[in-house]
């Protein structure tokens, strides 16, 4: 007779325990209910991209597979190809000048990235400043190390109003983490604004994280900076650049950081002891991306902006105001009156199928609206946003 299994004092950590149910699980979960009662639903609420991966990107898949160096571990901070070929870009398209062989550290894709830089930098009591509408990993890295999110209002520009924080925060933040053009709101600056954020950063000793994970998605003639270009950024920032997004690859779970050396030397620090460098065959298929973006760019873009701008009129056809965004791969949109965040996502699925994000994933600032994903053809779009505006 077998001995009864024993009783393990299993648990998440304290820590962990102490966090909200991430939004987007939520989310998942009311989806899977939704289709266990026998709807199909059309999920425009993950940013997942749905064009294809290039095809220079599967020859390089395929090429690799015959290399010999996919048997052994991966660099630390990056295969050299790699690193070559975003510095390339960097170069070709910024005009950024950096060292492939010490201002860069390969990651798997931007979110697993900027949770490794809070928790190689940040001391438990820490203040990170955020954003008050952000991306979820900007505050739930932080307090898994224990730090203090503080969250930064938005003008009416939506640029970040400092002169709002505490003093005394600021003197106490060791980092400060900026997305731009912004996933929800896909707000966008000029360089100017980035010089600016990047003299906040001297003047306060804070380590400036710009995420621009959308750096390409740009529409109607606009061209999104990098905090690199501006004099003296690499003193105090780092950036986090992803083919995600940019190459149709969020299945690669590639990306890479550059910037200031103490950063990139912290990161590599924390990375060397809990894992062993981003897989090789992924960094083979993103400098295949980054060799070739000045080609592959210009075929997706003009997809996102079809969709964007059949989405934008159908709603406004419909006699929602909607404002035409110029970057990323959403649209910001406030809720119609008589719901609540999660009463229009359950609205949404039930009476038209059809799947959005709740405007409080991206914190308490963003509750009253709710995100849509370009992630259908125009047509499939157009009719989503009929129905929904049909309320």
């Amino acid at each position: 007779m077998q001995n009864a299994a024993p009783s393990l004092r299993v648990q998440p950590t304290r820590v962990i325990r102490s966090i909200p149910k991430y939004v987007f699980w939520e989310l998942d979960e009311r989806k899977r209910a939704h289709r266990a009662a026998g709807r199909t639903l059309l999920d425009l609420g993950i940013g997942s991209p749905d064009q294809p991966v290039p095809e220079c990107v599967l020859e390089a898949v395929r090429a690799a597979t015959s290399r010999g160096d996919l048997n052994g571990y991966p660099p630390f901070r990056g295969h050299p190809e790699f690193l070559r070929a975003a510095a390339g870009y960097l170069s070709d398209r910024f005009g950024v000048q950096s060292d492939p062989d010490r201002d860069f550290m390969a990651v798997a894709g931007s979110k697993e990235g900027l949770a490794e830089l809070v928790l190689a930098i940040c001391e438990p009591g820490d203040v990170v400043l955020v954003p008050e509408i952000y991306y979820p990993v900007y505050v739930r890295a932080t307090q898994l190390a224990l730090g203090e999110p503080v969250m930064v209002p938005f003008t009416e520009q939506g640029t970040l109003d400092f002169a709002a924080i505490d003093p005394a925060l600021i003197a106490r933040a060791r980092m400060l983490i900026v997305n731009y053009p912004c996933n929800p709101t896909t707000t966008t600056v000029d360089l100017a604004e980035m010089a600016r954020l990047v003299e906040f950063a001297r003047a306060n000793s804070i380590v400036l994280v710009s995420d621009l994970a959308y750096a390409e998605l740009a529409y109607d003639g606009y061209r999104p900076p990098s905090v690199l270009q501006v004099d003296g950024a690499t003193d105090v920032a780092v950036e986090l650049h992803s083919a995600t997004k940019t190459f149709n690859m969020a299945g690669f779970r590639v990306g890479f950081v550059v910037g200031n050396t103490q950063v990139i030397n912290a990161l590599d620090a924390y990375r060397s002891n809990v894992g062993y460098g981003a897989a090789t065959l992924p960094q083979h298929a993103a400098a295949a991306a980054f060799n070739n973006y000045r080609t592959i760019i210009p075929p997706i873009v003009a997809e996102y902006k079809s969709r964007r701008d059949a989405l934008v009129d159908a709603f406004r056809i419909s006699g929602w105001n909607v404002a035409t965004p110029k970057a990323a791969m959403y649209l910001w949109l406030d809720l119609p009156e008589g719901f609540d965040d999660w009463g229009w996502v359950e609205h949404c699925m039930e009476t038209h199928n059809v799947v959005v994000t709740p405007g409080l994933a991206f914190g308490k600032a963003g509750t009253g609206h709710f995100r849509i994903s370009l992630v259908q053809p125009a047509s499939v779009l157009a009719n989503a946003a009929q129905a929904l505006a049909s309320l």
